[in-house]
């Protein structure tokens, strides 16, 4: 039986969705904040190491000269050859992280992550006050899709710093993309609160639906964490064969002795930029690690909605798999994150092969959503925006 939707419910939870975006938005700020304090020292320490560098290179050329007059030989050492080395062979310490061991930048990171918990709670609010004001699931069409799925994100997120996983680093890609989603989906793909349309009256929309968004909200941050490897790992090659020393010595000799034109400067400056962005990261062999791990536990659960959407098609539409547009993704994004398991476990595949076999099954998950909702028709069709 449908029941009417109680608007005052309705108009809380639009006000809690609101509120839980401003206050992610001061936590965006939070974060933003503790990236530039954790920065905001990395010239002077560069130019620091410089002038030491310069004293004991001056220190070094004096005793060679007295070595030179008293008819000393000086013998060149043979350059090293560096090779490009795979990110779990690499000696490399993770990151202090985006505070850069920075008091201050702790001290803003710490107040992003309550105001990110204070959001949280808040925006939890708004998806408990839509259900209730329709005494439903509150995932009925993909404006309650988006806020659910942006919720339970920040859930994970908040649930794995509270385990004390290293996702510090998350936090600030992770409210930049929540703010995303939540300002398309107040902005495009609002609809009323109302009651389901009759072939959603089953209790498989609890299990299949929610399945859905917990896996696509944890794949997300697999996802995150894939895509930062392929950075950091770019990162590590270039510290190895000492190409990130030398672009903070030219930085600190530039700005020192202000030769060049000031674009060159912009860019040197904006590579040590992303050097330094790039250093307070996990290591790539980390960061590789947590995404296997995320994508191996989710995969039997992404199977799981895929079997349980069958099952529910079977009891609603009479068939377990008719091809549907949105059961066809459903499964490609399946053999994505197969293709992603069977890569890590296949010599030469590891490392940024998986990583981009794991970010296309992503893309799939993405596509399925949204790209399918709006550009193919089907029998999923009926929940609208």
């Amino acid at each position: 039986m449908n029941l009417a939707a109680n608007e005052n419910l309705a108009n809380i939870s639009n006000v809690l969705i609101y509120s839980a975006m401003a206050v992610y938005t001061l936590a965006f700020l939070a974060h933003i904040t503790e990236w530039i304090f954790g920065s905001r020292s990395k010239v002077g320490r560069t130019a620091a190491a410089l002038v030491a560098e310069e004293a004991s290179g001056a220190a070094g050329g004096k005793t060679r000269a007295q070595a030179a007059e008293g008819g000393g030989t000086a013998v060149l050492e043979r350059p090293k050859v560096i090779e490009r080395s795979r990110s779990e062979t690499r000696d490399i310490a993770d990151g202090p992280g985006a505070h850069g061991d920075d008091t201050q930048g702790d001290l803003y990171g710490r107040i992003a992550i309550s105001l990110t918990t204070l959001a949280f709670l808040i925006a939890a609010g708004g998806v408990v006050s839509r259900a209730l004001s329709v005494s439903r699931a509150p995932w009925g069409n993909m404006y309650e899709f988006s806020t659910t799925f942006a919720t339970v994100a920040v859930g994970v997120y908040l649930t794995l710093l509270f385990l004390k996983k290293d996702v510090r680093w998350i936090g600030l890609p992770l409210v930049t993309t929540v703010l995303l989603d939540l300002g398309i989906a107040v902005t495009w793909l609002y609809t009323d609160s109302a009651p389901l349309v009759p072939a959603l009256h089953s209790y498989w929309l609890w299990i299949h639906v929610s399945t859905a968004i917990f896996c696509g909200a944890t794949l997300y941050l697999g996802a995150l964490s894939a895509l930062v490897y392929l950075f950091r790992d770019r990162y590590e090659v270039r510290l190895t064969d000492g190409r990130v020393a030398a672009s903070e010595r030219g930085l600190a000799l530039a700005l020192r002795d202000k030769k060049g034109p000031v674009s060159a400067r912009l860019v040197l400056w904006a590579r040590v930029a992303g050097n330094d962005i790039m250093s307070r990261l996990p290591a790539s062999a980390t960061l590789d690690r947590f995404s296997y791990r995320i994508n191996a536990a989710i995969f039997p659960l992404w199977t799981f909605t895929i079997v349980a959407g069958a099952i529910w098609a079977g009891d609603a539409w009479g068939r377990y798999w008719g091809w549907d547009p949105k059961e066809v993704w459903s499964f490609v994004t399946w053999v994505g994150y197969a293709c992603y398991l069977h890569a890590r476990a296949t010599a030469g595949w590891k490392g940024r092969r998986a990583a981009y076999i794991a970010l296309a099954a992503f893309a799939a998950y993405l596509f399925n959503y949204y790209g399918v909702n709006f550009l193919f028709g089907g029998k999923h069709s009926y929940a609208g925006v």
